[in-house]
């Protein structure tokens, strides 16, 4: 059921390059995603499945001002939120239980070095951008933005790239409480970060970037 509930997740997401492994960002990407949808049916197997995608990754906080946001947040939901979340869920299932505690005792096993993260709340109808990040030309470049998950259902944030002559590179604009970009600068170069609240409330958010 888990490897099913994988195959699910891996059809609805979007990501590039589908035949490559993902990258440490776009399995937080994947595993938010399921999660949402997991927290939307509440389903403990969608819950457990996001909870192994995440695990593996090492999180690295980073200090970066926007020039909207307050700098508060809430770090990237861990594995061990997910895990708690998905025993709410699987509530008299002794079989899902069993497999939630034996998530829970595989902790920890092949840390990766995970993507960097920003914290920081956005008011609605606001914009926070995060100016001269540079990425190395020819690299693969990533940005993530992940609202707070349990207060997600009316957040719609979106990101934007842009370069340093002001034209747009990437944009997600879904409306969703996550959103992803992901593009090959030519040259290295400082680009501009956008996160926008399209949401009727503040929002506490994560930026993520390889």
């Amino acid at each position: 059921m888990l490897r099913f509930a994988l195959a699910l997740a891996a059809s609805v997401a979007a990501l590039p390059a589908p035949a490559q492994p993902l990258t440490a960002t776009q399995t937080a990407r994947l595993s938010g995603a399921l999660y949402l949808e997991g927290l939307a049916r509440d389903d403990a197997l969608l819950l457990l499945a996001a909870a192994h995608l995440r695990k593996p990754i090492g999180f690295q906080q980073v200090d970066r001002v926007g020039d909207g946001g307050v700098a508060m947040g809430v770090q990237p939901l861990g594995w061990q939120q997910m895990l708690d979340r998905a025993e709410v869920a699987a509530a008299g299932d002794d079989a899902l239980l069993g497999m939630i505690a034996d998530a829970r005792v595989d902790a920890g096993r092949g840390m990766a070095s995970g993507p960097f993260y920003n914290i920081a709340t956005l008011m609605p109808g606001t914009i926070d951008s995060y100016p001269a990040a540079a990425f190395r030309g020819g690299d693969y470049a990533e940005a993530y933005v992940e609202a707070q998950f349990e207060a997600a259902g009316t957040t719609d944030l979106n990101v934007a790239v842009y370069d340093a002559a002001g034209n747009l590179v990437c944009a997600d604009t879904d409306p969703s409480p996550i959103a992803y970009c992901g593009w090959r600068p030519a040259l290295q170069g400082d680009y501009v970060l956008k996160v926008e609240n399209l949401g009727p409330d503040a929002a506490s958010y994560s930026l993520m970037t390889n």
